[in-house]
């Protein structure tokens, strides 16, 4: 699938600046009435975690931009739906925003909900991040290929892990990996979370011995000294991360896999809403106190405009029918 979160920032930031510069996009007068009153933007996910994290920042800046107070509201439950669910059934006015991830493409597949990404207005992409294998510190393992070792070595359900809901992206991630070192999906088992900040605190209580979430949501537990970054589900090291090594330089296998986050409102938001909004965002994508917030915590940003953005969500839900079909997570 495709490997989002290691295309070159410059490259996905060019149509940043393009819309966001040079006076390309229609100005805000378009939408002169609006906003009137506060916002709020919907998080799917818990409070803590790396969704959380970057929705607070981009709601601040967002904030700023059209002058009225965007409350954050963090909808959990469900794997994401309750969330998914609450942005796609909002009045379709622009004063309901919402952090759309890459669950959409995978929770319909799976008989969660009917909800697929033509349900939203794509407001622009903002990150896509891989993630890591990462183990409490304590754990006793030297590198991947020691991790490797002692699960194939393993009895099936020996080895628990979390990170995100049943099915959810990290996940995947899991599965992925494990099928392609041959073992069956289920060999680890998975412990269902409401997302990687509750995750990482069952990894350190030793109630999970293994965690695939994004390097920025493991920062706080590693800069602590309590957790282990054993390697990158990526085909390139992170920038932020360049000491810690890919699956495949650490003879781990090849397997690959980035999640992502974009913006997004109800279907058949206004246009000169939609396009009041879009161009606010793409003026954050390349907003240096953006930047400088996502590379502090490890955070890659993954600019694409709104256009971009629908066909991004359309080519991988596709993606993820096909991977999940492979993982034996298709639910009719």
């Amino acid at each position: 699938m495709t490997d989002f979160a290691n295309s070159s920032r410059r490259g996905l930031l060019k149509g940043a600046a393009a819309l966001a510069g040079a006076g390309l996009l229609p100005g805000f007068a378009w939408a002169a009435d609006y906003p009137s009153r506060p916002l709020t933007m919907i998080v799917p996910w818990g409070a803590g975690g790396g969704t959380d994290a970057t929705a607070r920042m981009i709601s601040a800046l967002l904030e700023r931009k059209l002058g009225q107070p965007v409350n954050v509201v963090n909808r959990t439950g469900g794997a994401g739906v309750v969330g998914h669910s609450a942005i796609a059934t909002a009045p379709a006015d622009g004063y309901t925003l919402g952090v759309v991830t890459v669950e959409i493409a995978m929770m319909h597949h799976m008989g969660l909900t009917q909800l697929t990404s033509e349900d939203y207005t794509p407001l622009g992409l903002m990150n896509a991040d891989s993630p890591a294998v990462t183990v409490s510190a304590n754990a006793g393992y030297a590198d991947i290929g020691a991790l490797i070792e002692a699960i194939k070595a393993s009895e099936p359900g020996t080895f628990k892990a979390s990170g995100t809901g049943q099915g959810g992206i990290w996940h995947l991630a899991l599965v992925g990996w494990l099928k392609s070192l041959g073992l069956e999906a289920n060999h680890v088992t998975w412990v269902p979370s409401e997302g990687s900040a509750p995750a990482m605190q069952d990894l350190i209580a030793g109630g999970v011995d293994i965690i695939t979430v994004s390097l920025a949501e493991t920062k706080a537990m590693v800069d602590a000294g309590r957790a282990v970054n054993l390697a990158l589900m990526s085909t390139e090291r992170a920038a932020s991360h360049p000491d810690l090594p890919t699956l495949a330089e650490g003879g781990a296998s090849d397997f690959a896999l980035a999640t992502w986050r974009g913006i997004g409102g109800p279907r058949d938001l206004p246009q000169d809403v939609a396009q009041m909004i879009s161009t606010a965002v793409a003026e954050i994508a390349v907003d240096p106190e953006f930047t400088e917030f996502m590379d502090s915590r490890g955070f890659n940003v993954a600019y694409l405009d709104p256009e971009a953005h629908a066909q991004m969500m359309k080519d991988a839900d596709a993606q993820m029918a096909d991977a999940m079909t492979a993982a034996g997570l298709i639910r009719s």
